[in-house]
């Protein structure tokens, strides 16, 4: 399978972004090329395409899964697996910041509640545990904020993204 300029450059960019996000350039760059893909592909065909190892592709294909982010599926008289990206940005987004989320965030929150609580009884300076509590206060905010808006139905939440900046012609200004 031969790419486009256009799908190339797509995927190695996806590959470049993955490594300042903290994802592994070869895992980015195969679930680029599962999400723009029409249909799934397997494991040979990726590394075919990508030019990567089977070994690497296997890996990448087996973190994809955890995120919830590739399946694999079966075809008939087929016994390997066929790999397919979500294909739904929105809920792609809405995964990786789920998982960012319980694997990132939430442990830093869990962290500031112990620190916090450790720094009333150490002697930790008073400018410092306000500092800690102001930090842990606006992340558990951000958090509630987050749970908030991701209860909504998501023809709420495009809503509220089409919304955007025009919400601050409603607020008071500043200064």
């Amino acid at each position: 399978m031969d790419l486009t300029p256009a799908t190339r450059e797509f995927i190695l960019h996806w590959g470049e972004m993955g490594t300042k996000w903290g994802v592994n350039r070869s895992v980015a760059q195969i679930h680029a090329l599962l999400h723009i893909m029409p249909k799934p592909m397997t494991a040979e065909e990726i590394c075919d395409v990508l030019g990567l190892a089977r070994s690497n592709v296997s890996t990448a294909l087996k973190e994809l899964q955890s995120w919830k982010l590739v399946k694999a599926t079966r075809e008939l008289g087929d016994r390997r697996d066929h790999f397919s990206s979500v294909q739904d940005v929105f809920d792609m987004v809405a995964l990786i910041v789920e998982g960012r989320r319980e694997r990132e965030y939430l442990p830093t929150i869990d962290a500031l509640r112990r620190v916090t609580k450790e720094a009333e009884a150490d002697g930790t300076p008073k400018e410092t545990r306000a500092r800690m509590t102001e930090t842990l206060e606006t992340m558990e905010q951000l958090d509630n904020w987050y749970q908030d808006i991701n209860r909504l139905p998501r023809s709420v939440q495009l809503t509220i993204m089409k919304l955007g900046a025009k919400i601050a012609r409603f607020l008071p200004k500043s200064g």
